[in-house]
Parts: C-alpha cells; sequence; structure tokens
C-alpha cells in the first residue's frame, strides 16, 4: 500500500536528511549556487486528489532538466513522432548530459535522446510560435495545465545566470546548426532555452505533473486528456531509460520508477496508474542528481513496492 499520511513521508524525509552533506550545491550556474543544501521536501498526489507532502514543501525550485520531458511533450504534439525523431535519438549514453562528444562520432550527427541537453536543445527548437516569446509562452502555458496552478511562471534571475553561462550549450545548438538540426537563431534559442530551465514550482506542482504522467496523460482533476496516450508513454520510456542522466540504469534497480531529475534538487516521478511523486533537494551527488530525493525514493521504494520491474 502507497503512503497514506504525511507523518509517514516525515519519518522517511528525516532519514534522508542525513545524507544531505554529502553532496553539493550547483555552482556552475552562479544564482543556483545560493541554494540552501539543507532543504528537502517530497509531496505525493493521487487520481483522486488526495495530497500528501512532508518537509520545505513551500519551496520553490526551478525545473531544470525536468522542463526536457513537458518540452518533449510539447514537440510531439506539435509534430508527430517521425518528425521529432528523424531529428533526435531515442537511445540512452553513459556520458555526461552535457557532452558534446556522441554529436561528433554519431553519423548523422544528431542528438542520441532528448534528456541529454544537445538533444534538449533541438527538441525545444521545435516547439512551435510565431517568435521566441510566443513559444514560451505556448510552453508555460502547457505546464500550468499539467499542474493545475495558472500561477507558475519562471525564475528571471536564474534565467539570466544560465543565459550568461551557456557557452557549452552554445557550442551544442552551432554544431548541430552545423549539421541542419537547429536552423534557427542561436541566441534566441538559448533566451527559451534557459527561460524553459528557469520555470519554477513547489513539488506539490510537481507531484500533480507526475500524476497527470501516471494517468497516461489525463489530468485527473478536470478528466482533460492534456498529453496523448503514445506521447504520454514515449516521455515515460524516456523517463526510464534517462530520465537520471547517466545513474539511470542503478536507478532503474534500485527504484524502478520513470522519473527524471534537475539539478535545482527536483525529481518529478511517475507511479503508472498509481500517483506522481514531487521531490526537492537541491544537494547533489556527482551524477547531478539529489543526494537526499535518490535515497527518499529507494526506501520509499522498498516500503511501498514501487518498482514496476
Amino acid at each position: 500500500m502507497l503512503c497514506q499520511s504525511n507523518d509517514e513521508l516525515q519519518l522517511l524525509v528525516n532519514q534522508a536528511r542525513e545524507v544531505i552533506h554529502d553532496g553539493n550545491v550547483a555552482d556552475y550556474i552562479p544564482a543556483l549556487a545560493k541554494a540552501e543544501q539543507e532543504k528537502l521536501s517530497v509531496a505525493l498526489f493521487y487520481p483522486d486528489g488526495r495530497l500528501y507532502s512532508a518537509g520545505d514543501t513551500n519551496e520553490n525550485f526551478t525545473l531544470q532538466s525536468i522542463s526536457k520531458v513537458l518540452a518533449l511533450a510539447l514537440a510531439l504534439i506539435d509534430h508527430g513522432e517521425e518528425y521529432v525523431f528523424q531529428r533526435v535519438g531515442k537511445e540512452p549514453t553513459g556520458d555526461p548530459f552535457n557532452s558534446i562528444a556522441k554529436l561528433e562520432t554519431n553519423k548523422p550527427s544528431k542528438p542520441l535522446n532528448p534528456m541529454i541537453n544537445a538533444g534538449a536543445l533541438a527538441v525545444t527548437h521545435m516547439i512551435k510560435g510565431e517568435s521566441v516569446e510566443h513559444r514560451f509562452e505556448r510552453l508555460i502555458e502547457f505546464i500550468r495545465c499539467l499542474s493545475s496552478n495558472e500561477t507558475i511562471s519562471y525564475n528571471e534571475e536564474i534565467a539570466k545566470s544560465e543565459y550568461d553561462t551557456a557557452d557549452l550549450n552554445r557550442a551544442l545548438a552551432f554544431f548541430m546548426k552545423q549539421h541542419d538540426v537547429i536552423t534557427e537563431d542561436i541566441e534566441g534559442l538559448m533566451d527559451l532555452y534557459t527561460k524553459q530551465c528557469a520555470i519554477e514550482m513547489n513539488c506539490n506542482d510537481l507531484a500533480r505533473i507526475g500524476c497527470v504522467l501516471a494517468m497516461d496523460g489525463r489530468n485527473p482533476e478536470t478528466d482533460e486528456q492534456i498529453i496523448p496516450v503514445d506521447v504520454a508513454r514515449i516521455c515515460k520510456t524516456f523517463m526510464v531509460t534517462c530520465g537520471m542522466y547517466n545513474a539511470s540504469g542503478e536507478f532503474a534497480i534500485n527504484v524502478g520508477i520513470p522519473a527524471k531529475s534537475g539539478v535545482a534538487g527536483g525529481i518529478m516521478g511517475s507511479i503508472p496508474k498509481k500517483c506522481g511523486i514531487g521531490i526537492f533537494g537541491p544537494s547533489l551527488d556527482d551524477k547531478g542528481n539529489s543526494i537526499a530525493g535518490i535515497r527518499l525514493l529507494e526506501m520509499m521504494s522498498r516500503q511501498y513496492s514501487l518498482s514496476m520491474f
């Protein structure tokens, strides 16, 4: 049986806090370095509307790489599978999320999957709109719809900090432009992508989005099919194979649910047909995943038999 109380979750949070100081906050983006290492929160949202949460649940954080799943869903809605996967692959990689190596060695030179930075840039490039501003507005409205929260916005300070330090992502984008994977102005794409990564919410909102994916794209609060069933299936599959950076295989064995992490410390989980999970813990391990968040999910998986395998 899954969690049935806030107190139950709080006990798990207290245990997971023990590993916080084994990690560090992300400091390669200056604005993220300001995060308070001690923060940790978790929320579970069920299709019947129940929400259980514990820890620093009102703390907002930016999605960072979690946004890659949501941008992929929108790009697939906009263009369909054939178009998207002609331009980005479907295979996991053992390389770091910001590596350029496979772009140089793969033929054709397209990113291996949408969850690494190169693939995410290619996917964000595909979001339809008349301008960068219109494309971002479409994405954020989509995320507001998924979370049932019209107040969700983005953190301007973090977006600017990411934009100012995005030279490696620029290099990835220029390489792909050389090979016609990307065809737009690179600075416009950087503006869109850094704002996308800086979209901000708390773990309750994230759990609601995870629940929509768990319910095959249907928002249980509104009964609206926001994401087509096949698109939700594709997104969850990428979460299993590539969602936890180059620790995805280990995570599949130890936890066994579709999940996506971000370097601000967020983790979104989707337990198929059961619930969504939102976690925030900015202290990261050496792969870029929330160290206490991973510990929390490992304990939850054992206690509640979460693994889908």
